[in-house]
């Protein structure tokens, strides 16, 4: 080994060298899902997969070659080493790909959400493909070309690999579109390039001008349901985390995981929702904004005031609990209490973890102190993975043997759905506990209450060899876009606005979505607002007239 370090070594070769290990060692599941694509691996298709790697090969190349300056290129080429050991072993992992959005999650998850991936065989995959290759070249004896000679050395090499990579792809164009065109989900696939545009897109929209929040319906007021009531409203908006529709038993999941949901009375099931995003960082902001999932864009909903700003305007009081990694923006300008911090002696803490009954806590007080109409925004830890099993206090592992590790690989599938199944099982505790709590407020404390729940997006359990969220939405599957959502109204709510349940019930069934929500809300509280779209509300239609 030292006398291989000792050899100087061209910066041309080195340059080749780590472009053929970035386009095939780091690059793993690219090729085993353009395989697939092109048809599996066989004699006939060779010749493709072949042209395919050399045309990435040489571009890698001609993109390395323009970094291979002296102080430069060491740097260069260890940090994209690195990058894409690390982006490839959670692809390979989980299923997972690289956008913008995956990126914002990584850059704004906290960091007992992050200490939850970390794993042996991460640290393994990491040190093999990333440190051991970037520490031989941090020590490699390297000769670059100097001068002029050295400019056009360095111009020669990437414009003939780029010329090569071209003429290849005109020849091979016939037989990679069909395969790239059916399969766009590769170009997230392909480190480090992958990582490079992911993490372009995330910065510049956050280098982008400073964000002007602009007002949002200040012109909301309270309708006549409101008028001459003397009777305070609590309305409580449960967010979900990573809650798939599918596992729900009041949506007919085969395993009873909402056994108290079920025997609620009054409580109304939306069967068919669909949400924002695969991800907290997209689903929260864009469910709360004024703007529907086609026209959602990060700048956008940061740039305008939201669903809880319009509540204020309207004279109500909003507070937003929080037991997750923040509200992403969306509570800014509303009260706020982070619960997720344990506290010694606290019984809803084990460890590090605080479930998510810890939310409830001083509710009661909370509302009793209110001189205002209320709206509490409820964050759930929820389901969120790889962890599941950390989700739930002990008594509620209903579902066993359960995957207590955060390797994959090292569970069968039945244990990680049975750990995700006692998430959704203690979730049904929690909302049925909530429901509990405001129907003995209002029977004693004269208060007139609601419970919306929703989830953020669902969950991949290792269907098509995918695990937990963040797909592009365009090719996302069922498992994390369809998401579930309730409602429950106490008596007293439901006449003061002229709720028709019956109404209600008749629409369970109706595709919805999370563009639904916010002016559902507005619709249930009887807000009027020049920002509420009837069509969306989906109390619009089920409200007696006042």
């Amino acid at each position: 080994m030292d006398k291989l370090l000792a050899r100087r070594i061209s910066a041309p070769f080195l340059t080749l060298a780590v472009a053929i290990f970035l386009a095939t060692a780091g690059n793993i599941k690219f090729w085993t899902t353009f395989t697939e694509a092109a048809g599996g691996l066989s004699l006939a298709h060779l010749p493709l997969l072949a042209g395919a790697m050399l045309i990435i090969v040489l571009f890698f190349n001609a993109c390395l070659t323009l970094a291979s300056f002296r102080f430069v290129a060491k740097p260069v080429f260890i940090l994209l080493l690195v990058t894409a050991s690390t982006a490839s072993y959670f692809i390979a992992a989980y299923g997972i790909v690289i956008d913008r959005a995956m990126i914002q999650n990584v850059f704004e998850t906290d960091v007992r959400e992050a200490t939850e991936l970390v794993s042996w065989h991460m640290l393994l995959t990491i040190g093999l493909l990333g440190l051991v290759p970037a520490a031989w070249i941090a020590r490699a004896q390297v000769a670059y070309p100097q001068g002029r000679r050295g400019l056009l050395q360095r111009a020669g090499i990437a414009g003939g690999s780029l010329l090569l990579a071209v003429l290849l792809l005109v020849l091979l164009f016939k037989s990679l579109a069909p395969a790239v065109r059916e399969h766009r989900e590769l170009r997230f696939l392909l480190t480090p390039t992958n990582t490079i545009q992911a993490m372009n897109g995330y910065l510049r929209g956050k280098w982008s001008t400073p964000v002007v929040v602009a007002p949002l319906g200040r012109d909301a007021m309270k309708g006549k349901a409101w008028a001459g009531q003397t009777r305070k409203t609590v309305t409580v908006i449960v967010v979900g985390e990573t809650a798939r529709a599918m596992n729900f038993s009041l949506n007919g999941y085969k395993r009873e995981t909402n056994p108290l949901l079920a025997r609620q009375p009054g409580l109304i099931n939306f069967s068919n929702v669909s949400s924002c995003g695969t991800a907290t960082a997209v689903s929260v902001p864009c469910v709360f904004s004024a703007f529907g999932r086609e026209e959602y864009s990060e700048s956008k909903a940061a740039s305008q005031e939201g669903l809880l700003d319009v509540l204020q305007h309207a004279g109500l009081q909003v507070v937003w609990r929080d037991n997750n990694s923040g509200c992403k923006g969306v509570c800014a300008r509303v009260g706020y209490e982070d619960v997720s911090h344990p506290v010694a002696g606290d019984p809803f803490c084990e460890g590090e973890e605080c479930h998510d009954e810890r939310l409830l806590a001083g509710l009661p007080e909370l509302i009793r102190n209110s001189d205002k109409d209320l709206v509490v925004v409820l964050h759930q830890k929820g389901s969120h993975g790889p962890a599941y099993a950390k989700r739930y206090p002990q008594g509620f592992g209903k579902f066993s043997p359960v995957c207590d590790s955060n390797e994959f690989e090292k569970c069968t599938s039945a244990s990680i759905t049975n750990a995700y199944d006692n998430t959704i099982l203690y979730t049904d505790y929690f909302l049925s506990k909530t429901i509990d709590l405001l129907r003995q407020t209002a029977a004693q404390a004269g208060v007139d209450t609601a419970m919306l729940y929703f989830s953020d997006h669902g969950e991949s359990l290792g269907e098509n060899n995918l695990y937990l969220h963040g797909a592009p939405y365009l090719f996302a599957p069922a498992e994390q876009t369809r998401v579930p959502m309730m409602l429950w109204m106490s008596d007293g709510f439901s006449e003061r606005f002229g709720i028709d349940r019956t109404c209600l019930m008749a629409r369970r069934g109706e595709p919805l979505s999370h563009d639904n929500v916010f002016h559902s809300v507005l619709g249930l509280l009887d807000v009027n607002t020049a920002v509420l779209n009837p069509r969306l509300d989906l109390f619009h239609g089920c409200a007696r007239g006042i």
